[in-house]
């Protein structure tokens, strides 16, 4: 079918974007019909477990109770080798009372005093900032009711034991914290089974000068050909494949952000070896941010902004499961704020990958760095155009542009 793309000539645009579609679900449907093939597949020395919070005695207190602030909790403890393919979480209270951007989850694979997945645990499941909503793909979901349910399908191998634990860092009680962590017993894991990993990244941006040029508003931009002072989704050190991100962007304009490029360097390069055209581009869009939400298993905007132009919360992700990027020693993963980082951008991230060996992710930012930047509303445009009316002498028939 891709061969005949070549084909084609003379398309219009509505036919094109159906023919797309169409390549995606087909590509879609051989991805599960593979899967459905796997399941005929009888396996060996394998024992389906599970580890949960349900109630020992028999009652129906199916969670743990009162995690106080600053509380660490272990939901999983297991030794010997396995691979977790599911979890579950929910929690109260609820999300309008309870943030899950500061309740952080760790993962420690073989035995490690550190771990090698930390991040608060709304944006690791896509619920970005302090909210919620319905996200779907094929690895990480949230879902009804409004996003309260936390579902993961990353597979998860570990050859000498793993642990997870959670922390409240939330500064309130998390009355009950519900969770089923499935994993599956072997005698020993495949050959060149790689260990799966996590970090979250959350930066305010600057434009570089002072200036948000973007589209060349106010001049030409400085050219950003090695990354200086890109955003960082990623810095790996070591041999694996980076599998996807969660990308959650809050604009404090109207103007489009999205001109910046990803730039993702491999092995040391000094140059990037991969160089995109644009941050819609990399998410699979095209020619702006859409404005009305839309999932598939591997790439979607879960959430829009509903305000004036490209100004309020986005949150765009993609997963690399049909297209990991691979790497011997290293790999960063960088993309521009802006074209040639000038646009002031609240910006966060968690990045999903899989290494040889179970490795040190950075430290992530702490509660209060991680706090997200208030919302811009009516009345902060209001005092924007105060201050330019004044700029221009206050004249009463000052319209605007």
């Amino acid at each position: 079918m891709i061969q005949n793309c070549g084909a084609i000539k003379r398309i219009g645009m509505e036919s094109l974007k159906y023919i797309i579609i169409a390549l995606l679900l087909a590509c879609s449907s051989r991805l599960y019909a593979q899967e459905m093939m796997d399941l005929t597949q009888v396996k060996h020395d394998v024992k389906s477990k599970q580890v949960s919070s349900y109630d020992q005695s028999g009652d129906n207190h199916d969670n743990l109770q009162n995690i106080k602030p600053g509380e660490k909790r272990t939901i999983f403890n297991v030794q010997g080798t396995g691979i977790i393919n599911h979890i579950w979480i929910t929690m109260a209270p609820e999300p309008r009372f309870l943030s899950r951007n500061d309740i952080i989850i760790r993962m420690y694979w073989d035995g490690n005093d550190y771990p090698s997945v930390e991040s608060p645990i709304g944006p690791f499941f896509g619920q970005g900032w302090q909210e919620s909503y319905l996200f779907t793909s094929a690895p990480l979901l949230a879902t009804p009711m409004n996003g309260n349910g936390l579902v993961s399908y990353f597979a998860m191998p570990f050859a000498k034991g793993a642990r997870i634990e959670i922390e409240n860092q939330s500064g309130q009680n998390i009355n009950a914290f519900y969770f089923y962590v499935d994993y599956v017993e072997m005698k020993k894991l495949p050959a060149n089974t790689g260990r799966f990993h996590a970090w979250y990244n959350k930066q305010l941006t600057g434009p570089v000068d002072s200036v948000e040029d973007e589209h060349w508003m106010f001049g030409p931009n400085k050219p950003n050909k090695l990354g200086k002072d890109n955003y960082v989704i990623a810095d790996i050190k070591g041999k694996g494949h980076f599998v996807g991100v969660n990308y959650y962007v809050h604009s404090p304009t109207p103007y489009w952000y999205g001109e910046g490029d990803d730039m993702i360097f491999i092995d040391g390069d000094e140059k990037p070896a991969l160089n995109g055209t644009g941050t819609e581009d990399y998410f699979n869009t095209s020619w702006g941010a859409p404005k009305t939400p839309y999932s598939t298993p591997y790439f979607g905007y879960a959430k829009v902004n509903n305000d004036i132009g490209f100004l309020g919360k986005t949150h765009i992700y993609r997963f690399n499961i049909a297209d990991p990027i691979y790497f011997d020693q290293s790999l960063k993963f960088t993309i521009e704020h802006g074209s040639s980082n000038v646009m002031t951008l609240d910006l966060a991230s968690v990045a999903y990958w899989y290494q040889d060996k179970a490795e040190r992710i950075p430290p992530i930012p702490d509660a209060a760095a991680r706090k997200p930047m208030p919302m811009i509303g009516p009345v902060d445009i209001h005092r924007w155009r105060n201050e330019w009316r004044k700029s221009k002498g206050n004249d009463p028939k000052l319209w605007g542009n």
